[in-house]
């Protein structure tokens, strides 16, 4: 536990506050049913985020959801490559009035809606009055009769990052047992419960040899979690470390599509069914377009 017990001084420095200002009269976005707001993190890259997040989309489709996802990784966007997608347009073209939201989106396996990011739109945090106006208006116009918003964000603790974090109503904190990854983890977990304390958070474990190290990754981040912060994180299940991942990669397609037998494709049905199962149980009624925006754009 020395790692953590270093983190004391060290994750101070990694805090970045959000930026919250107050509505501005924006038109309610709320349009039918709430959508349950995920943002899918990690506290380092390499721990395949993108790869949950993609599996994990097209799994909760197949049971009947309608799941909308933003790759909202403005550095390195890669959701779109992963699915073998090529999208002509993305956020950029909506900032500079070129193409509405509702032109950028695109759907993925299963019926899923992607709004595809581009690489070097870093400076989102940095919206002028009218670029803030023409993202705001293209989620107005989008039909909110989504069941999911899954959010994949960048890694780290950027300032996007963290506002896609405190606005969503959970946050699925993607680890690997690997010492670095364990305590970037935490690191990633203290500095949302620093901006709300109440926030739900569920951990998932990639890349595990069974389930038996899955729950011995967890156990290290949830102990150091109550020692230091006296709270708990939830465990939402683990994905098994799979050489078909790797190759449904290379060939642009879903572990779950290119080998729906493998035991990764398993684990992201079995993970799936927890979330539709946990939802009545989520924080999320309430949630909405508006509520979310307003925090980040604003």
């Amino acid at each position: 536990m020395s790692s953590f017990d270093s983190l004391s001084n060290t994750t101070e420095n990694l805090k970045v506050a959000a930026e919250i200002i107050g509505s501005k009269g924006v038109p309610a976005l709320e349009k039918g049913r709430n959508a349950r707001f995920i943002a899918v993190t990690s506290g380092k890259g390499g721990v395949g985020k993108t790869s949950i997040v993609a599996n994990l989309s097209v799994s909760l489709s197949e049971l009947g959801k309608k799941v909308l996802v933003l790759d909202a990784d403005f550095g390195l966007a890669n959701l779109d490559v992963m699915l073998g997608l090529t999208p002509r347009y993305h956020l950029g073209h909506v900032l500079y009035g070129d193409k509405g939201l509702d032109e950028i989106m695109v759907q993925g396996p299963e019926g899923i809606q992607i709004i595809p990011a581009s690489s070097g739109l870093q400076q989102m945090s940095e919206l002028t009055l009218l670029q803030r106006n023409r993202l705001m208006d293209g989620f107005n116009r989008l039909d909110a009769g989504f069941d999911y918003f899954i959010i994949d964000t960048a890694a780290g603790v950027s300032r996007n990052v963290v506002h896609f974090l405190v606005s969503a109503s959970e946050v699925f904190v993607v680890s690997v047992p690997e010492p670095t990854a364990i305590v970037d983890a935490y690191a990633i977990i203290k500095i949302v419960l620093a901006e709300d304390s109440e926030k739900v958070i569920r951990v998932i474990v990639n890349s595990a040899r069974n389930a038996d190290d899955a729950n011995e990754v967890f156990c290290q981040i949830n102990s150091v979690v109550k020692r230091f912060l006296n709270r708990e994180v939830d465990y939402l299940g683990y994905v098994e470390r799979d050489n078909h991942v790797q190759r449904a990669v290379k060939s642009q397609m879903l572990v779950t599509h290119r080998f729906p037998n493998a035991p990764a494709s398993r684990c992201f049905r079995d993970l799936a069914q927890r979330i539709v199962l946990s939802e009545n149980q989520s924080a999320f009624a309430g949630q909405n377009w508006e509520m979310l925006l307003n925090d980040w754009i604003n």
